[in-house]
């Protein structure tokens, strides 16, 4: 099948000639989280089939957005990975998530989640002003996940799992306060009981700051 195009001589379009096949923007969220193989791939995208996959990796390898690679014994297998246009790619996707987060209503039974999509926003819209000359480290609980942030002077990274020391701020709450907080539409100070920060209260400020600052009080 030949691929579609809006066959026009606009920088938009042609963005947007590699963009508007379904699911290929959430194929670059997943790769953008690292190298997969294709069975992690398929794990991260349900409701994919494998040949509509096969197919949009093969027209991104043509395209020069991925590339396969070889991971070194003792892995030894076959992975798939962004190039470094695909990089900048999945970068410009950033800021249409961040407008999306605003409109996440609560988690329907049918929508499927991982914590690797939280992980992989929190990496990509930190501001990294914000978080320069910081020294911090986050925990947080939402639901039954539990994953970390470590913030060290601009540089922002989120990992699955406890903070591996003793954090400066530790918070538990459930995935719809957690991405209302997110996405701006709940002020932190507004959600009560579905929200436990425990810590330095300055953390609390600054982690605000620095993932949610529309969800910060107007005095803050």
């Amino acid at each position: 099948m030949a691929k579609r195009t809006y066959g026009q001589y606009c920088a938009l379009a042609r963005a947007f000639d590699v963009l508007g096949e379904r699911w290929t923007p959430l194929l670059l969220r997943e790769l953008a989280i690292g190298p997969r193989r294709y069975a992690d791939l398929l794990e991260g995208l349900p409701g994919v089939s494998p040949s509509l996959l096969t197919q949009r990796l093969r027209e991104l390898e043509e395209d020069g957005i991925v590339r396969r690679s070889y991971l070194p014994p003792p892995a030894a297998r076959a992975v798939y990975e962004l190039t470094d246009d695909g990089v900048g790619l999945a970068t410009a996707l950033v800021p249409l998530a961040r407008w999306g987060a605003r409109r996440l209503h609560p988690r329907r039974e049918d929508e499927t989640f991982s914590l690797s999509w939280v992980l992989l926003f929190l990496r990509a819209t930190a501001d990294a002003t914000v978080a320069a000359g910081v020294h911090d480290l986050y925990e947080f609980h939402v639901d039954e996940g539990v994953f970390h942030v470590v913030v060290d002077d601009g540089r922002v990274d989120a990992q699955a799992g406890p903070a591996p020391r003793s954090p400066d701020l530790v918070v538990r709450t459930d995935l719809d306060t957690f991405a209302a907080i997110g996405g701006g539409a709940l002020l932190a100070s507004d959600a009560g009981e579905r929200l436990h920060a425990a810590g330095d209260p300055e953390a609390a400020q600054r982690c605000l700051r620095l993932f949610a600052p529309a969800a910060l009080a107007p005095s803050a």
